[in-house]
């Protein structure tokens, strides 16, 4: 972040020295808005004409100062120093062509030389490129994980996970054999109730009359017989 707002800050000071340039001296007492765009490109090169403000020097420096401002919105550090080479291409390229017009060039002296909005146009675009290295640029977008699904629904095919439709009761359905379910799923119809009266199994109390000598004993066996027979 501070490097981002310190390149996009010496960028912008870069582009307004730039666009500031050309109402400076260039060569002499002439300003670099005097001189045309395309005296650069052609052959007869820099002459008296004037020109323009608009189709002075000063457009391709516009240019410039347009695409500086765009790469601090989008802290770009590539249009940031793109426009330093704009800003420094066209000051060499007037150097080259004023000095096949003027025979050459000079600093200072008492004749004609380089004028101070030469230096700010060097100076400028120096700055561009020194803010876009400065510059961090845009961080870097971190890519989501493709190795390892986010959501359990978003399990790929084949994961261990069972889909959410499956039904996760393992016993059989209800219209199977029920002789296959566990003793406690069974008909309680096909067991002797637990209340049924257990005195039915034995067998009936004989009836008869009862043993006057033992009234206790059971009744229903005839007379019993003397003791003197018995022995």
């Amino acid at each position: 972040m501070i490097r981002n707002t310190l390149g996009s800050l010496l960028g912008l000071i870069g582009a307004a020295a730039a666009v500031w340039s050309p109402f400076r001296a260039w060569y002499g007492s002439r300003q670099g808005r005097d001189y045309r765009v395309e005296q650069l490109f052609s052959r007869a090169g820099i002459t008296e004409d004037g020109a323009s403000l608009f189709g002075s020097i000063l457009l391709p420096f516009l240019f410039a100062a347009l695409l500086a401002l765009v790469a601090v919105v989008l802290r770009s550090r590539l249009l940031m120093g793109l426009a330093g080479v704009v800003v420094l291409g066209f000051a060499v390229l007037w150097m080259v062509r004023q000095g096949q017009a003027a025979d050459g060039l000079s600093v200072g002296g008492d004749g004609p030389g380089l004028g101070d909005g030469l230096a700010n146009a060097f100076g400028g675009g120096a700055l561009l490129l020194l803010g876009a290295a400065v510059m961090s640029g845009r961080p870097a977008r971190r890519r989501r994980r493709t190795d390892a699904p986010a959501d359990r629904d978003e399990a790929a095919y084949g994961s261990p996970y069972p889909p959410a439709h499956q039904d996760p009761d393992p016993y059989p359905p209800p219209h199977q054999d029920p002789r296959a379910y566990p003793p406690s799923h069974q008909d309680p119809r096909s067991y002797p109730p637990s209340h049924q009266d257990q005195a039915g199994t034995y067998p009936p109390e004989p009836t008869g009359p009862a043993d006057p000598d033992n009234p206790s004993g059971p009744t229903g066996w005839g007379p019993r017989p003397p003791r003197d027979q018995q022995s």
